[in-house]
Formats: structure tokens, C-alpha cells, sequence
């Protein structure tokens, strides 16, 4: 028997009422923590693990940037980037709220006999569209601001049709709000994995007995 079978034996002995109870607790932590973490200042920029770099196409720019003492706009734009993403993500906060509270019985058996990222990967089928809508007006007010980014968006775009530029890296503030995208659900991954293998050490007793009986 594998180990979603074996998980779900285990779960036989947990009411669905348990299981629920326990996911959207489980989720709710996890999400609330990934958003707080990144929300703040240097949550993304002070993160190598999410900090957002340039494109791909303007990175090999950048050395050009430099040696033509540009250095200060490639930083300066690096720096807006990540800004943005993280005045972005605490819009995350309530949509993770309501998509649990709309989670089944169905789900919830799922996500818990899914795997380690299971809970995330339901966050992501959930919430990524919405999220993808309300990020990019709020990045759009922070690139607009500097000039590079206007700059790229036009020479971008021109390269994109020749095939010099990947497609998703042609607007800057699409390609910020993709990675500010990346970053949470890539942290919501990190907090779902440490309540997985650590039930006990969150604080609900109906995490630990629900997780405790997947362990």
C-alpha cells in the first residue's frame, strides 16, 4: 500500500468534520505566515530565495549598464521590482481566507492524503487568476515610476516580436507580478511542509491530531 493509501486508512479513524477542521486551520497558518513574511520591507528584496532579478534579456544589458557607470539604474530598478512585490502580496491575505472557507469535504481528504504540497497546489488552482489581477495594478504604480522600466517595456516589446525576448518577459510589470506569484506560493510551500512534518509544533490540538495520524 502506498502512502496515500496507508494516509488514508489512517484517516478513517479522524470525522470529515476533523479533517476540515483541521485543513483550514492548517492552511490559514501557513498562508497568513508565507503572507506576513513577505509583505514587508526586504520580504522579497532581502530574500535570496524569492528575490526577484532582472529578466533574462536585461541582465545581459545590465554589464553593458555598468560599464557605462549605469549601475545605479539597473539597481535602482531591482530594487522597484521587489518593492512592488512586496507591497503586492497582502492582497493574498483575504483571497487565502475566503478559498479556504470554500474548500469541500472532497478537497480537504485530497489535500491531505495529496502529498506535502498538496494544501499550496490548492491555493494555486484557487487563487493564482484573481491574485494575478490585483498584483498588477499595484506593481504598475511602483515601475511606473522609474524611467528603465518604461524603457524596457518599449524595446521589449519591439524584441518580442522578433523572437528576441521570451513572451513573458516582454512587460516588465507582467513579468514582477509572475514572480511576486512564484515568491508566495513558493513560501506558502515552505510553511505546509514544516506543519507536515512538525504538527506538534503548531499551536491547534486538532492540527496535531489530524497531521499527527499522517506522520
Amino acid at each position: 500500500m502506498g502512502w496515500a493509501g496507508v494516509a488514508a486508512a489512517q484517516l478513517e479513524n479522524i470525522t470529515n468534520r476533523e479533517a476540515v477542521s483541521a485543513l483550514k486551520t492548517a492552511l490559514e497558518k501557513g498562508s497568513r505566515a508565507a503572507v506576513e513574511q513577505l509583505g514587508r520591507e526586504n520580504g522579497f528584496y532581502g530574500d535570496a530565495r524569492v528575490k526577484i532579478p532582472l529578466p533574462e534579456s536585461l541582465r545581459r544589458a545590465d554589464r553593458t549598464l555598468r560599464r557605462f557607470g549605469m549601475a545605479s539604474h539597473a539597481d535602482e530598478l531591482v530594487l522597484t521590482m521587489n518593492r512592488a512585490a512586496e507591497a503586492a502580496v497582502p492582497e493574498a491575505k483575504q483571497l487565502f481566507v475566503d478559498s479556504v472557507k470554500k474548500m469541500t469535504v472532497q478537497d480537504a481528504k485530497g489535500i491531505l492524503t495529496g502529498g506535502e504540497t498538496a494544501g499550496t497546489e490548492y491555493f494555486r488552482r484557487t487563487t493564482s487568476e484573481q491574485l494575478r489581477k490585483r498584483f498588477l495594478p499595484i506593481v504598475q504604480k511602483s515601475t511606473e515610476k522609474v524611467g528603465l522600466a518604461q524603457t524596457y517595456n518599449q524595446y521589449a516589446q519591439q524584441a518580442a516580436a522578433f523572437g528576441l525576448v521570451k513572451q513573458e518577459h516582454a512587460n516588465l510589470d507582467a513579468y514582477v507580478t509572475q514572480k511576486a506569484l512564484d515568491g508566495l506560493y513558493f513560501m506558502v510551500v515552505e510553511e505546509e511542509k514544516k506543519i507536515r512534518k512538525d504538527p506538534v509544533g503548531a499551536a491547534s490540538s486538532i492540527i496535531k491530531k489530524v497531521f499527527g495520524a499522517l506522520l
